[in-house]
């Protein structure tokens, strides 16, 4: 598997990087890629179906006077919000039944990240908690009160991406942003349902965090983005803005 690092600096390409490696992987460029990565700037990440909904405008309106970005990823779901405290992870395979192990992946994927956490010293549980901002049955929370982790996949010929969103910090931050974002998309949520590892465990850093996500997957060694997926990620980006 080959494992990539490094910032993009420029927050449509950095999520666009997991579009292009997807992309590849289902071409057969690659067979296997792992890109953990810590976010350059906040962002709120809507899903395609939050576009076409009437109060849209408004929800990208508030991110914006909040000072975040707003983003449209690949993978399903509604939206996130995270900032450079955090952590983003897009695993790709090439796999010709990608689309018959989705459930099973949510699940094994789901039970690791948990793992992780609990290393960490946290009493990280898996599933989804009442109220919670993009809602997945296999989410990671903590205590079953407040997630952590959120996770989605999407599935291509011969291929699939895994993301996951871990939030490391800024919880107080983000509640009143999403508060505004779902009030706008007239979406159920709950604020008490954001929580971040630091406030379970105080002082927890986010190199710390990346290291155990590392050899969770067995990372031993990373390399820089190589131009190919750079240049792949640069042409997509514009599927992952929001206009004016």
């Amino acid at each position: 598997m080959r494992v990539f690092s490094g910032a993009v600096d420029d927050a449509a390409v950095e999520l666009a990087v997991g579009h292009a490696l997807v992309r590849r992987v289902s071409d057969g460029e690659l067979t296997e890629a792992l890109r953990v990565y810590r976010p350059t700037r906040p962002v709120v990440v809507f899903g395609r179906r939050d576009t076409r909904l009437k109060g849209f405008p408004a929800a990208v309106g508030a991110a914006r006077a909040a000072g975040f970005e707003p983003l449209v990823r690949a993978v399903g779901g509604r939206p996130v919000a995270y900032t450079t405290e955090a952590l983003v992870v897009d695993h790709v395979k090439h796999e010709k039944l990608a689309p018959e192990g989705m459930e099973t992946r949510f699940k094994e994927f789901g039970l690791m990240y948990a793992d992780v956490l609990q290393a960490l010293g946290i009493d990280a549980r898996v599933g989804a908690v009442p109220g919670e901002y993009c809602p997945g049955a296999q989410s990671v929370n903590a205590r079953g009160v407040v997630k952590l982790v959120g996770t989605g996949q999407r599935v291509v010929r011969n291929g699939w991406l895994f993301s996951a969103l871990v939030v490391v910090g800024d919880d107080a931050r983000l509640r009143p942003l999403l508060s505004d974002v779902y009030r706008h998309l007239e979406l159920p949520f709950d604020p008490a349902s954001v929580g971040s590892l630091s406030t379970e465990v105080p002082g927890l850093m986010v190199d710390n965090v990346e290291r155990q996500l590392l050899n969770a997957y067995g990372a031993t060694s990373s390399k820089p983005l190589d131009d190919g997926t750079l240049e792949l990620a640069v042409s997509l980006a514009a599927d992952h803005r929001v206009g004016p």
